[in-house]
């Protein structure tokens, strides 16, 4: 075999981007921070940066989400922190078209991140201010899909509702992630990240509703997610924070499919 040569390959960056999802005010909404350097400076983008050298790409995922943002991120295979600002966190897809960055070749391998309704953001490292906005503003309501945001150079794609263009590809990558959040929601557990600890079955689905953009029907839905055994767990208690009757309180059981899955509805 002839010898490897480093020097005959062209070399290149790699970053991590966030989708970061949440449901406020019962719309889905992402975490954007307003670059605070070129390129693209003073533009919107989802938070991220540069991989460190010897840094997995994991661990420099959950740094730029506490850095940038000061949420922390937890292992999906465990159960959500009870107390604190923990964010579920999964590798998306990888984004390596050559003019993505007009700095130099760069290739993002992006992460979601999803996690119950937090307070306003804080701003870290390059950004110099982050904000939660609903998705539909950033991409619109006819928002472009991955595949079609493909075919937007520069990151625009704000869709019909004449939103800024996001920075780079970043409107391909929230398409994205959306629709992994809409579909993986129809026969996972993915959706009780966006919930506290203790929920009711209202609550959940109010994500879903949130999430898919639809409204559900209270009785198939409650029939749905507490006819899988495990799916739902009883907390042992009521709350009223929603209004009304006392509504029981119900945790993630160790259920992680939902079997039959609740297809979302066509709109």
């Amino acid at each position: 075999m002839p010898p490897y040569d480093p020097s005959a390959f062209p070399p290149f960056a790699v970053t991590v981007d966030l989708v970061v999802l949440t449901v406020r005010r019962h719309a889905l909404c992402t975490l954007v921070v307003r670059r605070g350097e070129p390129p693209f400076q003073g533009r919107w983008a989802l938070p991220g940066g540069f991989v460190r050298e010897g840094e997995d790409l994991g661990a420099a995922a959950a740094r730029e989400l506490v850095e940038e943002t000061g949420l922390s991120a937890h292992d999906p295979g465990a159960p959500a922190p009870v107390t604190g600002n923990g964010a579920h966190l999964e590798q998306l897809a990888t984004y390596g078209a050559p003019d993505r960055d007009p700095r130099m070749r760069v290739v993002s391998v992006a992460h979601l991140a999803l996690a119950p309704d937090l307070p306003a953001p804080r701003a870290g490292g390059d950004a110099n201010s982050a904000r939660w906005a609903p998705v539909e503003e950033l991409l619109g309501e006819d928002g472009p899909t991955g595949a079609e945001a493909e075919k937007t150079r520069g990151g625009g794609g704000g869709g019909g509702g004449g939103a800024e263009p996001l920075a780079f590809d970043h409107a391909r990558i929230l398409a994205d992630g959306v629709e992994r959040a809409r579909s993986k929601i129809e026969y996972s557990s993915l959706a009780t990240a966006f919930c506290p600890p203790e929920f009711t079955v209202g609550e959940l689905r109010r994500v879903y509703e949130a999430v898919w953009g639809v409204a559900l029907d209270p009785r198939n839905f409650h029939r749905k997610v507490t006819g899988t055994p495990g799916f739902l767990v009883p907390a042992g208690g009521t709350t009223t924070r929603q209004g009304g009757r006392p509504a029981q309180l119900f945790r993630a059981g160790g259920a992680t499919l939902l079997n039959p899955p609740m297809l979302r509805p066509e709109v």
